[in-house]
């Protein structure tokens, strides 16, 4: 059922071990994930489908109220998954968190945003260790998935635990093991991922790995919680990286009238040695503009700079703004002033098909059409209210009617609901940050 890499059984195995893993093997063990957003709850469902009971804590009533109605609040999760395992008591929402005692392991997926600094922020995760310690007793395992810096387990939270008295590979376990979910990916689900893991002793690694084998289909087991730790940040930085490239090569084609899109499709012919990236209005969501701000955070607290990072992520956090300049530019060759001229944004969530704004483009290119003295507005399936600058904004149909009395459409987000035979019929300008008008003949067409 699945791979997992122990091929070292350790001598000495506690009784505390053997116990859980007499558990796990036979679904007997009573888990808990805390968090139950977009990693969490995919997570929970998932040991749900494999047999096992799940306790699933989260400090949101909204979230624990949807979750006993039966009602999914993550896209990719259809409301039958959470009513089936809800009604037969497979998945038990809850917020008293004295009740992570009766959990024999526990998943950390809250969440590790940034700072205003851009330092990172932990406190939800120190939050959740809290609660863990307070709690905590011999037997159990516990796993933190949240994304972080190399070295938060072992000099954090394995502290923080042993203050309890308990120590950690004896009387408890503790791992870590990276999120790997991309939202809106209808092709890989939490199953047919494969699990990193990597415990702060043998005996940490061989339970966590036991564990998340009986629901993923591969487990490969690293040395420490440091290299899983790294391996998530190594994972999206070099995505971050390789965007940022792309981002840079559009910018110079656009300046010298190439079609980068022609020019990656083109090399993507190529059957080795080249992966295409592809350039957009900016980096969204919860991994990809976070991961590696916290590699730089961590490399310069080493006294190590990593500069080629560091210049990546100063091209990626630009676009919005070149976006917006650059939309000012074209109504501007048009005559047309930008104050007081009508925008409307096409798509405001981060990716296709999903509706998460967080670290959305389309939030700060509206941000600052709005700062300029434009009327702004958007359409989103997916988003169907939006609160921006202390205003309210609603989603509006795209209807011709709409598109005619624009000025400017900006496609944001190209989700596969949009009629975008529709736009460029009907909206005067056009300004195609995704290339989702690909295929599309129009003179009223821009692309990035």
């Amino acid at each position: 059922m699945s791979a997992i890499d122990v091929t070292i059984i350790p001598k000495n195995i506690p009784t505390s071990r053997v116990a859980l893993e007499s558990k796990i093997r036979t679904q007997e063990a009573l888990l808990g994930v805390v968090g139950l957003g977009y990693v969490g709850l995919p997570l929970a469902l998932t040991f749900a489908r494999s047999g096992f009971q799940v306790r699933g804590f989260d400090v949101d009533p909204a979230k624990l109220t949807a979750l006993s109605s039966g009602r999914s609040y993550v896209t990719d999760i259809p409301d039958s998954d959470v009513a089936y395992a809800v009604s037969n008591h497979r998945l038990i929402p809850t917020c008293d968190l004295e009740r992570i005692s009766e959990v024999d392991a526990l998943s950390i997926c809250v969440p590790t945003p940034l700072r205003k600094t851009k330092d990172p922020d932990l406190s939800h995760v120190m939050a959740a260790i809290e609660a863990i310690a307070r709690w905590l007793r011999p037997g159990q395992l516990i796993v933190l998935e949240s994304t972080t810096y190399p070295g938060t387990t072992e000099e954090l939270i394995r502290p923080r635990l042993e203050e309890t008295g308990l120590r950690v590979g004896e009387d408890f376990f503790l791992a870590f093991s990276p999120e790997r979910v991309d939202p809106g990916n209808g092709r890989y689900f939490t199953r047919d991922i494969p699990k990193v893991v990597g415990g702060t002793t043998t005996h940490c690694a061989a339970l966590a790995s036991l564990l998340y084998g009986q629901c993923v289909e591969q487990v490969h087991v690293v040395s420490s919680t440091r290299v899983a730790e790294m391996v998530k940040l190594l994972e999206n930085t070099f995505r971050s990286v390789n965007i940022g490239l792309v981002n840079e090569i559009a910018l110079m084609c656009s300046h010298t009238g190439i079609d980068v899109w022609e020019v990656i499709q083109a090399a993507a012919t190529k059957p080795f040695g080249f992966m295409p990236f592809y350039p957009g209005p900016g980096l969204g969501g919860h991994c990809i503009p976070i991961d590696p701000i916290y590699l730089l955070w961590k490399a310069r607290a080493d006294g190590f700079p990593l500069r080629f990072i560091d210049l990546a992520d100063e091209i990626n956090s630009s676009m919005p703004r070149r976006v917006a300049i650059r939309a000012m530019e074209l109504l501007n060759q048009q005559g047309k002033s930008f104050r007081s001229a009508i925008v409307h944004i096409v798509g405001v969530a981060y990716k296709r098909d999903i509706g998460d704004t967080r670290e959305s483009p389309a939030m700060e290119i509206m941000k600052l059409c709005l700062a300029a003295g434009a009327q702004v507005s958007y359409s989103d399936p997916f988003v169907p209210l939006l609160k921006l600058e202390g205003r309210e904004f609603r989603s509006a149909p795209l209807a011709p009617d709409l598109l005619r009395e624009t000025d400017l459409a900006i496609i944001v987000t190209d989700h596969s609901l949009f009629d975008y035979q529709c736009i460029v019929d009907n909206a005067p300008l056009v300004f195609d940050t995704r290339n989702a008008t690909n295929g599309l003949r129009r003179n009223n067409i821009v692309k990035l």
